[in-house]
């Protein structure tokens, strides 16, 4: 579910794949499926994809667990907005703020999970967990200063980071040198952690980038005024009138 008055901006990777894939899983659901049920599905697998992270200091093979909770939750996440748009049933408001509201719940799920877990230090993944809500914050800010909601920064969005996260989980399965630590410093760093903190760099550098381009558009399309005693009388006259 999204704001449906504000222009969708995807341009993603797998974006048009994507879309044409949920359009048609959409008009496939049985009839007592419903865009919430999708919602709290997508919630769903988020738990299991943080508790299979937990799960995963026990049984590396638990990881394959979180990976299918990626997928759980994708499904339920990114079909419940283009089920209401198939049948006609989009309730704007009430989409918005139930999505971008839980999505901030299924976040931390999976990032203290995560944390819990063999592959990162729990530091690192606060660390993604905080750049992921500054990028949604700034998203939600944009929607409502510049009428556009942005659902991916440059060619990443949710769904490819997700297939980026599953790549990762098997690769920790399957990899002999998972253990692989680097010092730096009094810090030790495993290669995973490594990951893990490049991706709260993009994370962050994306969003900077973007306030650049969208400082520069807001700043000419909402110039800097005189003060009110520089401006000539009849344009104060106006504007204490107005």
């Amino acid at each position: 579910m999204g704001n449906e008055k504000a222009p969708r901006i995807q341009t993603s990777i797998l974006s048009a794949i994507e879309k044409r894939a949920l359009v048609w899983l959409a008009k496939r659901q049985p009839h007592w499926i419903t865009s919430d049920m999708l919602t709290w599905i997508g919630v769903a697998g988020a738990a299991l994809c943080g508790a299979g992270f937990a799960l995963a200091t026990i049984d590396i093979r638990y990881l394959w667990l979180s990976s299918l909770g990626l997928v759980i939750n994708w499904y339920g996440d990114s079909l419940d907005g283009t089920l209401a748009r198939v049948r006609g049933t989009q309730r704007p408001k009430y989409g918005f703020f139930i999505d971008h509201t839980i999505d901030a719940l299924t976040i931390s799920l999976m990032c203290v999970g995560a944390g819990l877990g063999p592959m990162l230090r729990l530091d690192i993944a606060l660390m993604v967990l905080a750049a992921y809500l500054v990028l949604s914050v700034y998203t939600y800010i944009c929607t409502i200063v510049k009428g556009e909601f942005r659902l991916t920064y440059g060619k990443l969005g949710p769904t490819e980071f997700r297939l980026i996260v599953i790549i990762l989980n098997t690769l920790w399965i399957y990899t002999p040198w998972r253990f692989t630590t680097i010092s730096v410093g009094s810090l030790s760093l495993g290669l995973f952690d490594i990951g893990g903190l490049a991706i709260a760099l993009i994370l962050i550098g994306l969003c900077c980038g973007q306030w650049l381009k969208d400082r520069k558009q807001l700043s000419a399309a909402d110039p800097l005024r005189k003060p009110l005693q520089e401006q000539p009388q009849e344009q104060q006259q106006i504007r204490k009138r107005a």
